[in-house]
């Protein structure tokens, strides 16, 4: 190999790619990321959870969902189908500020 070639060769390897950097890499923190979107998704089935049954508990309270056949009976599916506050963070607010029953 004469020195024109070698030459040739090292202009050829100081071009080429670096190896070790060629594949792209994430350092974004998908375990904390993923942490968060579950975190978040729980929080939301908990305040759902929670307006539900401070409906159902404000329906009952405030006997809107008596049985019409049996005196002093609830009617289930009553109960599942009243609203008794405007919106739903009505129930989540009541539900927070009134911890003691």
């Amino acid at each position: 190999m004469s020195d024109t070639e070698k030459e040739v060769m090292a202009i050829y390897r100081e071009s080429a790619p670096d190896e070790n950097k060629l594949f792209w890499r994430s350092h974004v923190n998908h375990v904390a990321w993923s942490l968060l979107l579950v975190v978040i998704a729980f929080s939301v089935w908990l305040m759902i959870a929670l307006a539900n049954a401070e409906n159902q508990r404000n329906a009952y309270a405030g006997k809107k969902c008596e049985d019409r056949m049996f005196k002093g009976e609830t009617d289930m599916a009553c109960m599942k189908t009243v609203h008794t506050r405007e919106h739903w963070w009505e129930h989540v607010g009541y539900a927070l500020m009134h911890t003691k029953p």
